[in-house]
């Protein structure tokens, strides 16, 4: 218990399961932060490198809005009241983070790979919505909508109307550490060099996300939970609702990379983010290009050529400020290495 010694003792009643080497973080106005990443920020659980955490997020619209969009009251957490009723610190950013996460060992310079064990639904429904002024076609959509969409667990779908029943496909939009203490306080909105609000659909659970160390302890925040979102999250909302994931965390002190990748069972992800789609897309193709020559042991020329062929470019998301563009290339490809 000595390393936890600096968590406050109510949080550790919150956050701790009862087998060694396995938490538990459920949010609260004590456990989360609200819109925004920063390296000041106290962590309310510490763990060790290779341990587990079970960690629930809050819903992103307040408990208002759900109820005058059709929610029944007794379906509305109480935690989710608590929070939007006492958490006066909040923003530049929307999200509700569940965290921080300090993990001992890992230091500035270091990955931080996190382990998407599993994703599960908390809620029975979810929630869409456009706002005037963003997303994608700002000008067709001048006005507001918010609509609640229920979630069949059972039968792992969504019904969005008559006759349409979207999979059900759940992650957590974002999952970042902080941003080196010199940059101070950023928004929850955009993803950069720390992860964050990456809105990528693919990171589902058996998936793996690799990010870089700006801090000592990593500081792991995690929220917005999405049951499904097609590429792009072109209204500014994907299927928004509450989870509950369980992340096993490891110090790679062997990797230096300077942006966020992902591993899936079948590829290697890298990612390309800034409010240039075309320039996202440069980034993306060349993190691609150094991990097919570092990783892979390709010449240069060979890894752009490889890239070419067997790598496809998808747009992560247009609605976050930065614009996402990640890379995908199948591991069956490599046959010998």
């Amino acid at each position: 218990m000595d390393k936890l010694k600096h968590v406050p003792l109510l949080i550790l009643f919150v956050a701790l399961g009862t087998a060694a080497g396995q938490h538990r973080l459920k949010p609260t106005p004590k456990t989360v932060v609200w819109g925004y990443h920063d390296a000041t920020t106290p962590p309310v659980l510490k763990i060790r490198s290779g341990e587990t955490v079970e960690i629930e997020t809050a819903m992103i619209a307040s408990p208002e809005m759900l109820e005058e969009a059709g929610v029944p009251p007794a379906q509305i957490p109480q935690s989710d009241r608590a929070i939007h009723r006492e958490v006066k610190e909040r923003g530049p950013g929307p999200h509700i983070l569940t965290g921080p996460v300090y993990i001992e060992g890992a230091e500035p310079g270091d990955v931080l790979e996190v382990r998407i064990e599993s994703v599960r639904l908390v809620l029975p429904y979810s929630l869409c919505l456009f706002v005037p002024g963003s997303g994608t076609l700002p000008d067709d959509f001048p006005y507001a909508r918010v609509k609640v969409f229920p979630l069949d667990e059972r039968r792992k779908v969504a019904r969005i109307a008559e006759g349409v029943e979207v999979p059900l496909r759940p992650f957590f939009g974002s999952m970042g550490l902080v941003p080196p203490k010199e940059v101070g306080r950023i928004s929850s909105a955009p993803p950069w060099i720390h992860a964050g609000n990456l809105d990528n659909k693919e990171l589902v659970a058996g998936t793996t996300l690799f990010i870089p160390v700006h801090a000592r302890g990593g500081l792991f925040l995690v929220g917005d939970g999405h049951a499904a979102q097609g590429d792009g999250e072109v209204s500014l909302a994907a299927l928004e609702t509450s989870l509950l994931g369980r992340f096993r965390f490891l110090v790679r002190k062997d990797l230096h990379w300077l942006w966020p990748r992902a591993e899936t069972p079948t590829h290697f992800i890298t990612m390309g983010m800034h409010e240039d789609l075309d320039e996202a897309a440069r980034m993306a193709t060349r993190e691609m290009v150094d991990f097919l020559a570092r990783e892979k042991r390709l010449g240069r020329d060979d890894a752009y050529m490889l890239a070419s062929v067997a790598v496809d470019l998808h747009v992560t998301q247009l609605v976050d400020g930065k614009k996402g563009i990640h890379a995908m290339i199948p591991k069956a490809i490599f046959t010998s290495r």
